[in-house]
């Protein structure tokens, strides 16, 4: 990520992407489980599904709890504002007009596999990080920018343990075992 300079209120983004040797339906399982994130995440702890529901669908809600070093434990409930099967997954935080932040997942089709990608914005809803740049208002584009690279560091760090349990589980099942 290189230096942009921005503000919070920007809504800065940052988006990577990997490609996957299999196919989008075999990659949708472990995107589309968001009890599975905690396990490829070094921040976020655990998720539970809120008011019934077991799984994402549009409206559907779940809270997260995280754990950082520099900024402590929290946890935020996250509405599904998109969510088609095979092709998008993506929740606001906290509140859906104005979030804190948008998270998303895109699948798309190419060649014999599939190329993940993780989006997020920050903002433009008041969050954690905005207590730190209260306290240094000076340094708000360096705390930004140093909290979008951990994103995108930990984001690259999803896709590819993504990756790696997609094809060593799509590797198993064409073997027979």
């Amino acid at each position: 990520m290189e230096w942009t300079g921005a503000r919070y209120a920007d809504k800065p983004t940052v988006e990577v992407e990997t490609f996957i040797d299999a196919p989008a339906a075999a990659v949708w399982g472990f995107v589309s489980d968001v009890a599975l994130m905690p396990s490829m995440s070094p921040e976020l702890q655990r998720v539970e599904w809120q008011d019934g529901a077991t799984g994402p669908s549009v409206g559907a809600t779940f809270v997260g709890y995280s754990k950082h070093e520099a900024l402590g434990e929290w946890h935020t409930t996250s509405t599904v504002i998109e969510y088609e099967p095979e092709r998008v997954f993506a929740w606001a935080v906290q509140d859906v007009e104005v979030p804190t932040a948008v998270w998303r997942f895109t699948l798309e089709p190419r060649d014999s596999g599939t190329t993940l990608r993780q989006w997020m914005q920050m903002g433009p809803a008041r969050s954690g990080l905005s207590f730190a740049i209260d306290k240094m208002p000076d340094k708000e584009q360096k705390i930004v920018f140093v909290r979008m690279r951990e994103f995108e560091t930990n984001m690259a760090g999803t896709l590819a343990a993504i990756k790696e349990r997609v094809e060593s589980a799509t590797a198993t099942s064409s073997a027979g075992v």
